[in-house]
């Protein structure tokens, strides 16, 4: 079915359906009704009912199959099995989109697995898209379409604008506009997409991009599920200048996805998620109440294409507020700068007090709307800010009007973007700035939130296409040897070594000592923890000494491999040691990491995280935001080490992406050894792991779970 069948048929049908729908319109599957015959909907209104000849003074039908005609949009409200059924006949009707309320799917144990089985067998036999399972229901708010059971649509009057909600959770669509409606925030349309077993957050969002009534778009995110339909929806919205935020659960360390290395654990599911959403141009906010108050901020600045700390001025008629945000404002790395001698003389000259500090403090001498006017109008003209917070005291709550009416005028002036910090409670003044289209803030936590998340909002990078996921693969470590060997393709070179077998006479070494050995097994994730690794080691009979003692330590910890082979290599000197990583998420796909090196990295969490591949310009930014890398730059007098090496090493990581003949799922270099500049840099350890179609046992055959154990 093309997109704009479905498509208009989600959010803008000229008739629904309403399968299992309740009599007592108090009831969960009574809601929809109710709200469809208050809201004023155009289209045309059935109800599916075999148990009742009327349902809410509606004719009801037993089926969908004794309709005067085929909906746009079924809404099934019964339970898993009858909605089931009830698919099945939307398939086999044509029915464009049918929205399932039910859950008991996937996440209900076998039974559950078993409907899912026969819902994916349903949707592979038709047309018919499906939102859910487990959605509440959409809500278009322009056409009056309140096809939803979430209790928050009784709400009179409706707040319009133009915002579209995709939310995961269903319950939370209501939240968001029962606080837009506190908030003076206004939406277009709101979307539960619940388990999206067909329907995505990104397609459904995508369906409304062509709407001149939506102007933005707010996402409550659970999972990072269809990462590449949210991707290809987010450069959409950006093309179109419609600006996209998101609030997404899991930033928990028991949420993170940890992987064997510490790349594992530095780019979890969360950093991973951010790392996304950044390359989305998506302006991540960490609380709820702030993707609300991040809205209409989003309208006013641009995407950023530099990662330079964001630069704002503060005007306030309140020091202790105006300290308050800006405490907050330094927590997410934004500057609060003071203004320059000409701005401060333009103050002075427009009968303003500049004062000597970062904030301009106007006292209570701001609460006169003249004094503030000129002050704001001064600011925004100030080529040093990239954006201007006003931050006003208890006037706002007792004097509304009087209080904000400069900003309010100043909301269709050009200059620089500006908010307002609103210290006190003060929901009138709320209401007559979002009026307006003035971002306010309620607390200096969703002020600096909001403010982080806008200023920190980048342009979208779409990225190369990217080789496949082999099918049925089955995962294989190298040992460091072959990692050293694979990472040397990609331009990425190690310390010198050589492998020496097990029971074998010491060789002549190519290169001097100090050496460092090791076990050398693909097995071994940790290498120390097994009293694997022996380091300045000085001559070769220490060297002897030295593999016999792992070879022992090993079999101790392993008495059923034991150690067959062991890696001899060159002990270097550097300036500095760094982890570079390379991992691919099962969501968002692959990322490069750089991070300060050693056994400790997660603890310092130092890092630096993109999309893989990256080019120079990206690279040279990741190692600029990193405080080791900052370090190696001659600080304090130290000498510079060879940043240009560390760069093309980043680079070159990052293309284990772009390979096809070996699909790497994960590598990691730690530490890499950065060396005086010109000298480069060295990877002193290595652990890669390959994702691998299975081996055939013949032609037209693959291994079994058995020939696989014994091969």
């Amino acid at each position: 079915m093309e997109k704009g069948e479905w498509g208009r048929a989600l959010l803008y049908p000229q008739s629904v359906a309403l399968v299992g729908v309740s009599d007592d319109p108090e009831k969960t599957s009574g809601r929809p009704l109710r709200f469809l015959g208050q809201s004023g909907f155009a289209g045309r209104i059935h109800v599916v009912n075999p148990r009742r000849d009327r349902v809410q003074g509606r004719p009801s039908h037993a089926a969908l199959s004794d309709l005067p005609e085929v909906p746009d949009h079924v809404f099934v409200l019964t339970g898993v099995g009858a909605a089931l059924d009830a698919l099945e006949e939307c398939v086999a009707l044509g029915v464009p989109v049918a929205t399932l309320l039910a859950s008991g799917f996937v996440e209900a144990g076998a039974a559950g697995v078993a409907n899912q089985r026969r819902l994916e067998a349903i949707l592979a036999g038709g047309g018919t898209r499906v939102l859910g399972p487990s959605s509440i229901g959409v809500a278009n708010l322009t056409t009056g379409l309140i096809l939803t059971a979430n209790a928050a649509f009784a709400e009179p009057d409706l707040p319009r604008g133009g915002l579209f909600v995709g939310s995961h959770s269903g319950s939370l669509i209501g939240a968001l506009l029962s606080r837009g409606k506190r908030k003076g925030t206004g939406f277009a349309g709101l979307a539960s997409v619940g388990g999206e077993c067909d329907l995505s957050m990104g397609e459904v969002c995508a369906a409304t991009l062509d709407d001149p009534q939506v102007t933005g778009y707010l996402l409550f995110l659970e999972t990072m599920r269809h990462a590449g339909g949210l991707r290809d929806f987010a450069l959409e919205a950006a093309r179109r200048g419609k600006p996209v935020a998101a609030y997404k659960l899991g930033r928990s360390e028991a949420a993170a996805e940890l992987a064997v290395s510490h790349t594992g654990a530095l780019a979890g599911a969360d950093e991973m998620a951010g790392m996304f959403l950044d390359a989305c141009g998506i302006a991540r906010v960490d609380s709820f109440e702030g993707l609300l108050e991040v809205a209409p901020l989003l309208d006013r600045v641009p995407p950023r294409r530099d990662r330079a700390a964001p630069r704002v001025g503060v005007v306030t008629t309140t020091g202790g507020g105006a300290a308050m945000a800006v405490d907050r404002l330094s927590l997410r790395g934004i500057d609060v700068v003071a203004p320059r001698a000409e701005t401060r003389d333009r103050l002075a000259a427009a009968g303003v007090d500049p004062g000597e500090g970062r904030i301009v403090d106007l006292t209570l001498a701001g609460t006169r709307p003249e004094v503030m006017a000129s002050a704001l109008g001064v600011l925004r003209g100030a080529p040093e800010f990239d954006c201007v917070l006003v931050t006003v005291g208890s006037s706002a709550r007792f004097d509304p009007g009087l209080a904000v009416q400069p900003a309010i005028d100043a909301a269709a002036a050009p200059g620089n973007p500006f908010g307002v910090f609103l210290v006190p409670d003060a929901p009138e003044a709320c209401r007559l700035l979002a009026a307006a289209g003035v971002p306010v803030f309620q607390s200096p936590e969703t002020c600096a939130d909001a403010l982080g998340a806008a200023l920190g909002r980048r342009e979208p990078t779409a990225g190369p296409s990217l080789p496949p996921v082999p099918r049925d693969a089955r995962m294989r470590p190298l040992d460091e040897a072959e990692g050293y060997a694979l990472l040397s393709e990609i331009g990425v070179c190690a310390a010198p070594f050589v492998v020496v077998e097990e029971g074998a006479a010491v060789p002549p070494l190519p290169f001097g000592y100090p050496v460092v050995a090791k076990i050398l097994d693909a097995g071994i994730g940790h290498k120390s923890d097994l009293g694997g690794v022996i380091v300045g080691i000085e001559d070769a009979p220490a060297l002897a000494a030295a593999l016999e003692r792992i070879g022992g330590e090993v079999a101790r910890a392993r008495p059923a491999e034991g150690a067959r082979r062991f890696l001899v290599q060159q002990m270097q000197a550097g300036l500095g040691e760094l982890l570079l990583g390379f991992r691919r998420d099962p969501d968002v796909g692959p990322a490069v990491v750089l991070a300060a090196g050693g056994t400790e990295v997660e603890l310092h969490r130092d890092m630096a995280l993109r999309p893989a591949p990256v080019e120079r310009e990206e690279a040279r930014a990741m190692a600029e935001e990193l405080a080791a890398v900052r370090l190696l730059s001659g600080y304090r007098g130290r000498p510079n080490g060879d940043l240009e090496a560390l760069v093309s090493a980043i680079v070159a990581m990052s293309r284990l992406a772009m390979l096809e003949e070996s699909f790497v799922e994960e590598a990691e270099v730690n530490p890499l050894l950065v060396k005086a500049e010109g000298e480069g840099v060295a990877a002193l350890d290595a652990v890669v792991r390959l994702r691998e179609p299975p081996s055939p046992c013949a032609p037209g055959g693959a291994k079994t779970e058995e020939q696989d154990e014994h091969a």
